[in-house]
């Protein structure tokens, strides 16, 4: 007997082919824990009988508001909102932003029921201004729901959620775009070398990365888009990123050394997903994205504030229809050769370290603070020239023509806070770096290393943190939320040594060394190993400095 739905919306032929119905019929576990290794193992998978009986199972679990359309409401609404009219004639939802309904092995009438559902979610969530995942969402259900009124149901439970700590998908732009933003931070932690390949080839990196829903929902084949979606009920959203981060390590397993162009790399990662079956198994993507050591769901959450912050400062909420995928200044463009001019650097190393900066930031135009060739070698005056600035980058270029330096997440003015005092404050933000004679970028430890640390409750990152200092009660107040000291517990206090300043040196880094010391009167300076970074030493071990540079992020709006 065929599972209830399978003639009426699908093409026999070609789901026989993607799905063979051979694995057990029943599922009696009920702990989470038990679930979540199930899903990832693909218990479910081979059943298409028993994934539609845990979907339907999972999807009633989801906290949902109190009134919520179920399939009576479909019933009621669904012949005023098509009428006589065939849905096929009829256009989608504006929130779904001109995204196609995925075949998923649907036979016609199956796709015009995708339309007409979604033309009634429209009716029933006023509030969903953005969601271009919803077609994949709602032709994947229909393959396990008895008839479009469950199927409808099912879509608006996921959207009605509210568990504030459960997101399941994006409902605005602005969600949607901070999702991006998010996903390119991760992808610079994550995945530095197909970043750098990014980098390389493309002149609008993040327009790149924002198309990452897009190979989730769409691109990807039916087979392995259930099984992503089989996690992502259990697991929630960080699944999503962790398949696209994992898909774009396999896309640079496979393209690296081939020529890539900058007009069609998107189309490349697009059309690499679409054909993913002939290199990569559903199992080996969920392995590959399983092992990569992301940080906690409420990192990421924090990380997710902090750029829908950044967003909201610039007035991007909505998109806007008279640009393309928003007016953000991308990493390339953000430093223009007319307007750049460093003693230290080139354009093009100025790019390539505008594109690790976190992604709230590379929004902005670089901005010349401090230069010791035109202020003076001193250190008090470049403390009075940077502060008032957050974040900020520190470039230095010894004698012996190494070049090297750090990004720094914290206003400088932080210092004084410590008395006179040489005291560290700063994010595991921060970063130090070489570009000369060869690159190199070393991270905090913890990125590397999370087994050094296990994350905090929110709750606790408001309590006064490892540094000894209060902090916000409100995370999103912080410059740097997701990767402060504050929400870790760390074996000692030098893998949190980020950056210190006092009136006869400067300090990057700590614990065991330091990353980079500089004297009080920018003459020397000296690098060595340290426990923040796990760094190898940036230049010669002591240097003697021939200039120092700091540079500032500006709003491209505030020129």
């Amino acid at each position: 007997m065929d599972p209830p739905g399978y003639n009426c919306f699908v093409d026999r032929d070609r789901m026989d082919a993607a799905v063979q119905d051979l694995g057990p019929k029943e599922l009696s576990c009920t702990e989470p824990q038990e679930l979540k290794q199930l899903a990832r193992q693909g218990y479910w998978a081979r059943s298409y009988a028993l994934r539609g009986k845990v979907y339907q199972r999972l999807i009633r679990d989801i906290p949902c508001r109190t009134v919520t359309p179920d399939a009576s409401v479909y019933s009621d609404i669904v012949g005023k909102i098509v009428g006589k009219h065939s849905s096929s004639s009829l256009p989608l939802p504006e929130f779904v932003d001109n995204t196609q309904v995925p075949s998923y092995c649907l036979n016609a009438r199956g796709e015009d029921a995708v339309r007409k559902i979604l033309l009634c979610i429209a009716n029933q969530f006023p509030d969903v201004s953005f969601c271009p995942a919803l077609p994949a969402v709602v032709a994947l259900l229909l393959h396990y729901s008895t008839d479009e009124a469950q199927c409808f149901e099912n879509a608006c439970r996921i959207l009605a959620c509210n568990d504030p700590s459960r997101k399941l998908v994006d409902q605005s732009f602005l969600a949607f775009e901070s999702s991006c933003m998010t996903f390119g931070d991760l992808v610079n932690k994550y995945c530095q070398a197909a970043h750098k390949l990014m980098v390389a080839v493309s002149e609008d990196v993040l327009q790149v990365y924002a198309d990452w829903q897009r190979w989730l929902f769409g691109e990807l084949p039916l087979g392995h888009f259930a099984r992503v979606f089989d996690v992502f009920l259990v697991e929630g959203y960080k699944v999503l990123y962790r398949v696209a981060l994992a898909i774009l390590k396999f896309f640079h397993k496979v393209r690296a050394g081939q020529p890539l162009e900058s007009d069609s790399v998107k189309q490349d990662i697009r059309t690499f997903v679409r054909d993913i079956a002939k290199t990569v198994s559903p199992e080996k993507l969920l392995e590959k994205a399983f092992a990569i050591r992301l940080f906690s769901r409420k990192e990421i959450q924090l990380l997710q504030m902090a750029n829908e912050k950044a967003l909201k400062q610039k007035g991007i909420t909505v998109k806007q229809k008279s640009v393309s995928l928003s007016k953000r200044q991308f990493v390339h463009l953000a430093v223009h050769a007319e307007n750049f001019h460093s003693e230290i650097v080139s354009v093009k190393e100025m790019r390539d370290i505008w594109s690790w900066v976190p992604e709230r930031f590379a929004l902005c135009q670089p901005l010349l603070l401090f230069s010791s060739l035109q202020h003076g070698y001193s250190l008090t005056r470049f403390y009075f020239q940077c502060e008032g600035h957050e974040p900020t980058l520190l470039l230095i270029k010894t004698t012996q023509k190494e070049v090297c330096g750090a990004y720094l997440s914290t206003d400088w003015s932080e210092r004084n806070k410590f008395g006179g005092k040489v005291g560290f404050f700063g994010t595991g933000e921060c970063f130090v770096f070489r570009l000369q004679p060869e690159v190199q970028r070393y991270e905090w430890v913890v990125i590397k290393h999370p087994e050094l640390t296990k994350p905090v409750s929110l709750e606790a990152a408001a309590a006064p943190s490892l540094l000894g200092r209060p902090t916000s009660s409100d995370p999103a107040d912080r410059l740097s939320p997701f990767l402060s000291a504050r929400h870790f517990n760390l074996p000692s206090k030098t893998e949190s040594m980020f950056m210190a300043g006092g009136n006869d040196c400067l300090i990057v880094g700590g614990g065991g060394g330091q990353a980079l010391y500089i004297d009080g009167d920018l003459n020397r300076g000296r690098t060595g190993h340290c426990d923040t970074f796990n760094n190898q030493p940036l230049c010669s071990e002591n240097f003697l400095i021939a200039a120092v540079e700091a540079w500032g992020f500006q709003d491209p709006d505030t020129q």
